[in-house]
């Protein structure tokens, strides 16, 4: 089975077992959700069953039911929380974990032909940019937007683009 970062844990939250995690995920708020169940990166045979979480700055805080007091807790200090791929739930459409776009082939719509590959992921404001490596190694940013993202099929590890003037160079 395979399973995906959430969250980090920081430290002791109280006496009574809370945590302070930094945020690993998008969907916090489903994936601290009372009765979500999460694991240790380290050992995913053991369960932590959330209950109750809530924002707390820039982290959050996390009650787990099997954690009861700040001796437990401190012993998960450092752990990374990870979400089976069956408790990961799916997305609406047109939202993608950035593990399925990774190594994506990018192909032109118009022609068909492939261009490149995408190779980063960044999310510096309102929405994704996709780094694309052309087979020479030329590499330039496509911003995630229906105007230039025409269509992802994740099973088959393809992403099909109309590329607007200027985004990429041509010699």
């Amino acid at each position: 089975m395979e399973y995906f970062d959430v969250a980090r844990i920081l430290t002791t939250h109280g006496l009574n077992g809370e945590v302070k995690v930094n945020v690993i995920t998008d969907f916090p708020e489903e994936r601290f959700a009372e009765g979500m169940h999460l694991s240790l990166r380290s050992d995913t045979n053991r369960t932590l069953t959330v209950e109750k979480s809530r924002p707390f700055k820039q982290f959050w805080l996390i009650q787990f039911k099997e954690i009861t007091d700040i001796d437990q807790a401190e012993k998960l200090r450092g752990q990374i929380l990870v979400v089976s791929e069956e408790d990961r739930g799916e997305l609406p459409d047109g939202v993608y974990y950035y593990k399925d776009i990774f190594d994506c082939d990018v192909i032109d719509e118009e022609t068909g032909k492939r261009i490149g590959k995408i190779v980063d992921i960044q999310s510096p404001g309102a929405n994704d940019i996709w780094l694309v490596r052309e087979d020479d190694g030329k590499e330039y940013w496509i911003p995630n937007i229906a105007d230039v993202v025409k269509k992802v099929d994740v099973a088959a590890k393809k992403v099909y683009v109309e590329l607007m003037e200027g985004l990429r160079d041509e010699d």
